[in-house]
């Protein structure tokens, strides 16, 4: 007899670097996950990319644009980024993928100006990306991380704060296991208190390797995602001592990370 229901599994593609789509489906295929989080960067065009998916029988759960700043002061960075993210939304409804990954510059801790008036910016940019999207049927999930990568929605609390007062139906958030290490006093409970503004659930161990190589407890992170279905559990495992910003993963860090997802899979 299963206790948890069976989840929808997919791969963060962007872990694996700048590999082909045409190389990286296959093997997700193989390894039995059910789709992927696809980033705007590997998509060549969205007619070949739906294609190879398809090929494949794997869903696209969300695409991720290019790291962009929807909080800087300057209009000269803000609205650039703001029309990437427009044109990824267009690229998911190609696509049919149902979400946009949406969080601020990776790597960005410390505002520019003041706090204050960077959260101001960014929640008047994600706004006006909400309504955008809704006109494409599109949803928008922001991404809560860690005090050590940014300065905004560090953490559960404070990022559902900004969607109750941005009140747009089709925002919701996405949590990481890995982040909420950090952040969480009980990252049980706080699964279940956002509830249904969960829209996807990114985990890897404690040390982002593979499961079972660290101290995560999976079976309370499934058990809180019992009371949230139809969230796809994303995995997103990353080699000891690599660059998670860099923009390519060598050789041996991917085979090891494939290593990663293959060893996962089997917890599920």
């Amino acid at each position: 007899m299963e206790i948890f229901s069976r989840p929808q599994l997919g791969v963060a593609l962007w872990t694996l670097g700048q590999m082909l789509l045409t190389d990286s489906a296959p093997l997700v295929k193989e390894m039995q996950y059910d789709g992927v989080v696809l980033p705007f960067t590997q998509i060549e065009t969205p007619k070949k990319a739906r294609q190879i998916l398809q090929k494949n029988q794997l869903a696209c759960y969300a695409v991720t644009p290019n790291p962009v700043d929807l909080a800087h002061p300057d209009t000269a960075v803000r609205q650039p980024a703001i029309a990437h993210v427009k044109e990824v939304i267009e690229t998911a409804v190609a696509l049919q993928a149902p979400l946009v990954t949406i969080r601020n510059l990776p790597g960005r801790f410390r505002p520019v100006s003041s706090k204050e008036g960077e959260v101001a910016m960014f929640e008047t940019a994600v706004s006006h990306l909400a309504l955008f999207a809704a006109k494409c049927n599109i949803k928008l999930t922001i991404e809560v991380v860690n005090r050590y990568e940014s300065f905004l929605c560090v953490n559960a609390s404070e990022t559902v704060a900004l969607l109750n007062r941005l009140n747009q139906p089709n925002l919701g958030l996405t949590l990481n296991a890995f982040h909420m290490n950090v952040e969480e006093q009980d990252a049980a409970a706080t699964t279940r208190t956002v509830g249904d503004k969960l829209t996807l659930f990114y985990i890897a161990d404690s040390n982002r390797q593979a499961i079972g190589q660290g101290h995560l407890k999976l079976g309370l992170h499934l058990w809180a995602l019992e009371s949230v279905p139809n969230v796809p559990i994303i995995l997103e495992c990353l080699p000891e001592g690599s660059d998670p910003f860099g923009a390519d993963v060598g050789e041996n860090g991917r085979t090891r990370i494939l290593e990663y997802l293959k060893t996962s899979r089997s917890w599920f």
